[in-house]
């Protein structure tokens, strides 16, 4: 049976934009996850799936100038972007990594793999629930149950989280591997800023090699939690329970946190992005631009 881990990424991320393409000691984001994953025993082929939109030629570009492919599809329609990657390749086994896991620990992928076909289910992860780092989140699925899934009557949300429905529906067979104890508070995602300077500072650390396990990491955590403060306050999976209009909102108070102004009847504004309007009329105004 083939194996095909499909990486989901794209340049227009909401909270931080073209955030696979930045550099750690000078490798793109993409690049260390590609190079990370490619030490797995048990992947046939690694493939990213991106979107059509222009903006993500320089990534598919870069991924496939690293000699592996890179595949575009719809932009919302994250389900059909899979599905249509995962076919064109004639996979059996579908393993589902997003763009934001710079982390993305191939032992531990190895071992959700072997346990996906040792148990004989449809779909085995880690993230149902999740007991391990946010950020070393794996799922592993039959090809017929994501081909099931796509010519099911399934919601947006479903088709831009690709497998909420196979969890939830009733019709598949699932598994879920926990570690031995509750990580999930641990964020080692990348989503924000905040997350960057996080993943950054390990990466310096463990430099020259990027091929450093999520156990060095937790050991790391233990000896150096300086390391991990910038990112605490966000929450896991924060950005699943958003629309896109609530993470544009998220990132302007981070870009505007300073704008305070007044309604003309004394109201407080709140609204950074209400509120950036108001100070540029009222600049305008008083300038006579």
């Amino acid at each position: 049976m083939k194996v095909v881990a499909i990486i989901q990424a794209r340049m227009g991320s909401t909270r931080l934009p073209g955030k696979v393409m930045r550099l750690i000691d000078g490798l793109p984001v993409i690049e260390i996850m590609l190079r990370r994953l490619d030490l797995s025993n048990e992947i046939d082929q690694i493939l990213v799936a991106t979107s059509i939109e222009h903006q993500n030629i320089t990534l598919k570009n870069h991924v496939t100038d690293l000699g592996f492919e890179c595949e575009m599809g719809s932009e919302e329609n994250v389900l059909s972007r899979v599905y249509h990657a995962a076919k064109k390749y004639q996979s059996d086994i579908v393993i589902r990594i997003t763009g934001d896991c710079p982390f993305v620990d191939a032992e531990l992928v190895d071992s959700i793999v072997r346990e996906f076909k040792a148990s004989k289910v449809d779909y085995c992860s880690n993230v149902a629930p999740a007991t391990y780092p946010d950020g070393l989140d794996v799922e592993v699925f039959s090809f017929a149950a994501l081909e099931q899934t796509f010519f099911a009557d399934t919601t947006d949300f479903d088709k831009e989280h690709v497998t909420p429905y196979i969890r939830s529906s009733g019709m598949f067979k699932i598994k879920n591997i926990s570690f031995t104890k509750d990580l999930s508070d641990l964020r080692w995602t990348l989503d924000e800023i905040d997350d960057f300077v996080v993943i950054n500072k390990v990466f310096e650390y463990f430099k020259p090699k990027i091929d450093f396990s999520w156990l060095d990491i937790l050991s790391l955590h233990g000896t150096h939690p300086d390391f991990f403060l910038a990112n605490q306050k966000a929450k896991r999976n924060e950005g699943l329970k958003m629309g896109s209009g609530q993470k544009l909102y998220t990132r302007a108070k981070k870009l505007f946190p300073a704008v305070i102004c007044f309604y003309p009847n004394g109201q407080r504004c709140s609204s950074p992005i209400t509120g950036l309007l108001i100070l540029v009329k009222q600049k305008v105004a008083q300038f006579g631009i």
